[in-house]
C-alpha cells in the first residue's frame, strides 16, 4: 500500500527524471550527451575519470560520448600533462557556443514549464524541499535517528 510519503517521493522523483529526459528531447539531444557538455562548461576541463564519477556513467560511454563530440568539433582532448594516465577534456571555442546556445535554451524551457505556476506555489514548494533537506541533514548527523 502506497503511502502519502511514498506518494510524495514517487511524484518528485518522477517529475525530476521527466524534466531532464523532455529537456533533451526539446533539444534533439540524449540526456548523457547532454549532461557532459554542460558540465565540462560549467567545470571546464575535466578527466574523463572525474566525468565519470561526476556524472555515474560507465568509462566506455563517458570515452564513446567524448569521441563523438570531438568529431564534431565540440570538444578537444590532451593527455593529462601531471599524469599521463588520464585524458582531459574541454569544450573548444564551438562546443562553448554550444553550451551557451542550450544555456538559454535551457532558461526558456524553464520558463515554459512553470506557466501557470505561481510565485507563491513555486515558494511552496522551494520551503518544502529546504525543510526536507534540512531533514536529510538532521538524520545524517544525528546518532539518535540511525
Amino acid at each position: 500500500m502506497e503511502t502519502p510519503e511514498d506518494r510524495f517521493f514517487g511524484e518528485l522523483g518522477g517529475a525530476y527524471a521527466e524534466i531532464r529526459q523532455a529537456f533533451a528531447r526539446h533539444v534533439g539531444m540524449s540526456a548523457p550527451r547532454l549532461r557532459v557538455l554542460m558540465w565540462l562548461w560549467r567545470d571546464g576541463e575535466t578527466s574523463h575519470s572525474d566525468l565519470r564519477r561526476a556524472l555515474s556513467l560507465d568509462g566506455a560511454s563517458i570515452t564513446r560520448l567524448i569521441k563523438e563530440f570531438e568529431t564534431e568539433g565540440l570538444i578537444s582532448r590532451r593527455i593529462d600533462p601531471e599524469d599521463n594516465r588520464y585524458t582531459l577534456a574541454r569544450l573548444t571555442p564551438a562546443g562553448a557556443r554550444a553550451a551557451a546556445e542550450l544555456t538559454r535554451s535551457h532558461q526558456t524551457y524553464q520558463v515554459r514549464l512553470l506557466d501557470g505556476v505561481t510565485a507563491e506555489e513555486q515558494e511552496i514548494v522551494l520551503r518544502a524541499l529546504a525543510r526536507v533537506c534540512a531533514n536529510v541533514n538532521r538524520i545524517e548527523h544525528d546518532p539518535q535517528d540511525r
